[in-house]
């Protein structure tokens, strides 16, 4: 599945690594994700409550799906993503919550007993006869219960702690953020980058785009080569930001050896940042949404900047027969990648009216969508509903997009609450949430990368000011401006589950559910469904889980509100937030002051 001339990936370092047992091979850059991906091998996990087999889903953190165990014995860890995990030479990954096998679970017995397993059911059920809670219930949901497993051995890893201090803390590296740190490092300031990925520079390095007339990986990687040349600029890829505390403070996790087999004696897997900063600027882009229709979690079926992603940054394409469906003219730019790049797009589904696509060598219905999909372990066809009926067509990929969610999390973590954006339909940050917190770019509702790189300058600007420096004159790149349009398009009607919550299985009749049975507040939905809670914590699901209990309710998305955005941004392992306690449990110990001296 190897897309020739295409991806960022190193295709003179082969690497090879096992999942399952069985040998895959890869190339250096590649995440577990894309290897597989690569190798054809669509399906990566089973859901938490029903077991359907499921895919990846996404490219980045947000993964609900693609959930795997890395590393034997006391060194395996639990639940990384597979999107995430860069591969090397002899990693070894399993697939979990499937039993005996993951192409032969036999615990996909619950997706049969879906009738009596929605939303609320263990609070209903398992209630009597009383005596059998102690002796039946409990232990078989117990056994039941939890995403993958712990070895039950000592873990040997070594964990870091570690704190910085700068006048500017930029958080995330996509086109915002270069620009927001190259203005302020110029300018002389103390700068700390950060960003989640292995490769700095955001959705440019998963675009087929160009800024400044070269293709914008390229002049994304010619920021942070200069970025990396200045003594005033800490650059640190593969950190994920987890938390906003008070007085500028962040926390934030560097996976420092999660990509090497071989780390060296005493060097740590992981380091927890305390970083404390003047100023901050938060350019943490956007997150995709998917649409809701039933049978919308077939391996195979995935957001359409995922497919982009895997196209343009990895090399590979996620099918030989893709379909694409949308909401916004983002899809579009997802079924031209494709076409120019040799793929066969079966259909671009457009629910919009009226849309004009200039030059599609591809089939493209308007007015049309998705509602429904084919296949158990693949997708092998989806079903498409227009005015005059519905039909299938043939596809082992389907590409979604349902619009964009604004990355706000991290500016609810002190206790603001995002605002309701109608002319993007999602959520943005309110202004002053955390305090001397600049919001840009994306995650702050501006998705043409000319308008993330002038908001990057902007910001910058502002830290400047605030901190009694003086920025120098910027020639702003010319870049792509093309304007953000959508129609919200939430939940297809049909018969079937669609699902809005693919970590916790929830879907759209259970929200619905919800509100029938009064459990109309948004953080009373939350936990009566399980939506968007656990690692998800509402990335994919939340605005698109929100607008269907606003249409059960009969209130509007605004009124519905959002639920209680909590550190941490991304699961971290408790051993790296305790570094250097390894070994002494969980009672607390407090010394005096003179400890050290009477030790002595």
């Amino acid at each position: 599945m190897r897309i020739a001339g295409r991806g960022l990936i190193d295709r003179d370092t082969p690497v090879s690594f096992t999942f399952d047992g069985r040998r895959y091979d890869g190339f250096a850059g590649d995440t577990v994700a894309s290897a597989m991906l690569a190798n054809g091998q669509r399906l990566m996990g089973r859901s938490f409550k029903y077991h359907r087999p499921r895919g990846v889903l996404s490219a980045g953190s947000e993964e609900p799906n693609a959930l795997v165990t890395t590393g034997v014995g006391p060194a395996s860890e639990p639940n990384v993503r597979a999107t995430m995990q860069e591969i090397y030479e002899g990693l070894a990954v399993r697939s979990q919550n499937a039993w005996p096998s993951l192409d032969l679970d036999l615990m996909a017995v619950n997706d049969l007993a879906s009738p009596f397993l929605g939303a609320g059911f263990y609070y209903k059920t398992f209630m009597w006869p009383r005596k059998f809670w102690k002796h039946v219930y409990e232990p078989v949901i117990r056994r039941a219960a939890g995403l993958g497993r712990l070895s039950g051995g000592p873990n040997a890893d070594a964990y870091e702690k570690a704190y910085a201090f700068c006048d500017l803390f930029v958080i995330g590296a996509g086109p915002a953020g270069l620009m927001a740190a190259l203005v302020a490092a110029r300018a002389g300031a103390d700068v700390i980058l950060a960003d989640e990925d292995a490769l700095m520079g955001g959705r440019l390095n998963a675009e087929n785009e160009h800024v400044d007339g070269q293709p914008g990986h390229a002049w994304a990687a010619g920021v942070v080569a200069e970025l990396a040349a200045m003594d005033n600029v800490r650059l640190m890829p593969r950190t994920t930001v987890t938390g906003a505390y008070d007085g500028g403070m962040f926390g934030a996790l560097e996976r420092v050896n999660q990509h090497r087999a071989r780390r060296g004696e005493g060097a740590p897997l992981e380091c927890f940042w305390r970083i404390a900063a003047k100023q901050s600027i938060l350019a943490a882009g956007a997150l995709e949404r998917p649409v809701a229709f039933a049978n919308n979690d077939r391996p195979g079926i995935m957001t359409a900047g995922a497919v982009r992603a895997y196209l343009n940054r990895w090399g590979v394409a996620p099918g030989k027969q893709v379909a694409v469906f949308g909401n916004n003219d983002d899809a579009h730019r997802t079924a031209r990648d494709l076409a120019a790049a040799g793929v066969h797009v079966a259909a671009l589904i457009d629910s919009r009216e009226g849309v004009s696509i200039e030059g599609a060598d591809f089939p493209v219905l308007r007015s049309a969508v998705v509602c429904n999909a084919s296949g158990r372990k693949e997708l092998e066809a989806v079903t498409i509903r227009t005015a005059g009926g519905e039909h299938k067509i043939q596809a082992d990929c389907l590409a979604m997009s349902g619009g964009w969610n604004p990355s706000v999390h991290l500016t609810c973590h002190l206790g603001g609450r995002p605002i309701w954006d109608p002319a993007i339909h999602s959520f943005v940050p309110t202004p002053g949430a955390v305090p001397g917190m600049h919001v840009a770019g994306a995650c702050n509702g501006i998705f043409s990368t000319h308008g993330c790189l002038a908001a990057g300058v902007a910001a910058a600007k502002d830290v400047l000011e605030a901190l009694g420096r003086k920025a120098e004159a910027v020639d702003l790149p010319q870049a792509d401006d093309a304007p953000y349009t959508l129609k919200p398009l939430w939940a297809v009607p049909g018969k079937g589950r669609a699902w809005l919550d693919f970590q916790n299985d929830v879907c759209v009749k259970d929200v619905q559910q919800a509100a029938a049975e009064n459990f109309r507040s948004v953080e009373h939905m939350k936990r009566y469904t399980t939506q968007g809670m656990a690692p998800d914590q509402g990335k994919n699901s939340n605005v698109a889980a929100l607008a269907v209990l606003a249409d059960a309710t009969g209130r509007g998305i605004a009124e519905t509100g959002t639920t209680t955005f909590r550190p941490p941004y991304s699961p971290v392992a408790i051993a790296a937030m305790g570094a250097g306690g390894q070994g002494k449990g969980f009672a607390p110990e407090r010394l005096t002051t003179s400890h050290a001296a009477s030790l002595a």
